[in-house]
């Protein structure tokens, strides 16, 4: 058995076609898709209805739930800040039809007939949770408990890792369309069954970067979206962390005085 699976395509249309080829390639018998397909490059929509296309069994990430409760009793009010204006240009795309089916995607999935193979968005316990090198054991053991599969495979973090745990190996995936490793590629992973456990191998793929760069400005996103989205645009040409340590700082600086979010950007860019 082989398997492709795909995370964190964040709207990059570009990426996720290049990805998408590359798969098709490769001979996998299936493809999963782990969430965080909205949200970041303009193109949310396209990126959607494209992985609706596929046939392929999907969960959601964090940003599908931004999208699909935004504006409803159960969003944060939390969303409608400055700073969740690209959830709003995602919304706005999206219709309501589709945001009702981001809301019934599961948050984990098992293959049938697949017993040691797990895929979450983050974690079992929350779609935002961070898997790093230095994660303890006791912080993993709260965010997968009562796990017995073997392989964990996750998105979410963006940078391809593998992880040992108490007998278990967790895999994030990497990102398809905003990659922070700083080498702007389109990434995703590739598992095969060695004997009675896994091969992984993540993959890179060279896509048109410059063209996924320029929708940012042809579509008006950098207008509608403001200050956040200009730190995507960065992530997409660097891949590099731009939005992570900007809100840390912004965070800190508004805590001391009055600054605006645009005034913030200004200023880490400055720096």
């Amino acid at each position: 058995m082989r398997i492709a699976v795909l995370a964190d395509v964040h709207g990059n249309l570009y990426a996720f076609e290049a990805a998408l080829a590359h798969v098709r390639q490769q001979g996998v018998d299936q493809m999963v898709l782990l969430g965080d397909l909205v949200v970041g490059s303009p193109d949310a929509a396209a990126c959607w209805q494209l992985a609706c296309s596929l046939g392929c069994p999907s969960i959601w990430g964090n940003h599908e739930r931004y999208v699909a409760y935004y504006g409803t009793a159960e969003g944060d009010p939390r969303w409608q800040e400055e700073q969740y204006a690209p959830v709003r240009w995602a919304v706005s795309q999206l219709s309501d039809a589709e945001r009702g089916e981001m809301r019934a995607l599961p948050h984990l999935y098992r293959l049938p007939g697949v017993p040691d193979l797990l895929f979450c968005h983050a974690s079992t316990r929350s779609d935002r949770d961070t898997v790093a090198a230095h994660t303890s054991s006791d912080r993993l053991d709260a965010m997968f408990p009562g796990v017995s599969e073997a392989l964990i495979v996750r998105g979410h973090n963006h940078v391809g890792q593998v992880r040992s745990w108490d007998g278990h190996t967790i895999v994030t995936a990497g990102s398809v369309g905003l990659p922070l490793d700083c080498y702007p590629t389109a990434q995703y992973l590739l598992l095969e069954r060695a004997g009675q456990g896994w091969e992984i191998v993540h993959q890179a793929v060279p896509y048109d970067v410059d063209a996924a760069v320029r929708r940012f400005e042809e579509t008006g996103y950098l207008d509608a979206v403001g200050p956040i989205g200009r730190l995507f645009q960065r992530e997409v040409a660097t891949a590099s962390y731009q939005i992570v340590p900007f809100l840390r700082a912004y965070a800190r600086w508004s805590s001391e005085e009055s600054i605006s979010l645009g005034q913030a950007l200004e200023r880490f860019l400055g720096s």
